[in-house]
């Protein structure tokens, strides 16, 4: 055999070898329905909870907190920006955009991560510092813990329900900040 009759032969196998991918491909079933765009049922939520180590104490601390306010975890300030999760009936893609700063000890801000994270992965995109790790666990519709707007406008009312509530802690800050001899003997 020559070498151009093993060439038109090698041609004529995968000629034939297309046509018969081809027609197997045409003889599947279609799907009933085109996938949905990506993005087009994904469900904003007002609050994205985050789940945070320190490394010293080895504690582990779950912690909610709404769109747009920022939250102290040690030294770090978490403040997401977004919070998208996906109907209970598809398959769940929960991610945040979140930005995080660190305190520094001379008392300036830094910013240390900037970006999306994923619930689903939390170690693709989570915060790793020295001291503190901060990843995404979920996307919530509500949380326990109250609403910046009703803590702000709990505060700007008059607290005329519970006047013995104010006094209490107005009467034991002074003794905090009294010197030890005079609490001894």
């Amino acid at each position: 055999m020559s070498i151009s009759s093993l060439t038109s032969m090698g041609a004529l196998m995968v000629a034939a070898g297309l046509t018969v991918g081809t027609a197997a491909l045409a003889a599947s079933p279609t799907p009933a329905a085109p996938a949905p765009a990506p993005g087009s049922d994904r469900i904003t939520n007002p609050v994205a909870e985050f789940a945070g180590i320190d490394k010293i104490t080895g504690r582990i601390i779950t912690f909610d907190v709404y769109i747009d306010e920022t939250v102290q975890f040690g030294a770090l300030q978490v403040t997401p920006r977004v919070c998208y999760s996906r109907p209970q009936n598809e398959e769940p893609k929960t991610d945040s955009f979140v930005e995080v700063d660190e305190i520094t000890l001379d008392r300036k801000i830094r910013r240390i991560f900037t970006g999306w994270m994923f619930a689903e992965s939390p170690g693709l995109n989570a915060v790793e510092h020295a001291v503190y790790d901060v990843w995404l666990k979920a996307c919530k519709q509500k949380s326990d813990v109250p609403a910046p707007d009703s803590a702000k406008t709990d505060a700007a009312k008059p607290d005329t329900a519970q006047p013995n509530a104010t006094a209490a802690p107005a009467a034991a800050e002074p003794e905090a900040t009294e010197p030890p001899t005079t609490s001894t003997n």
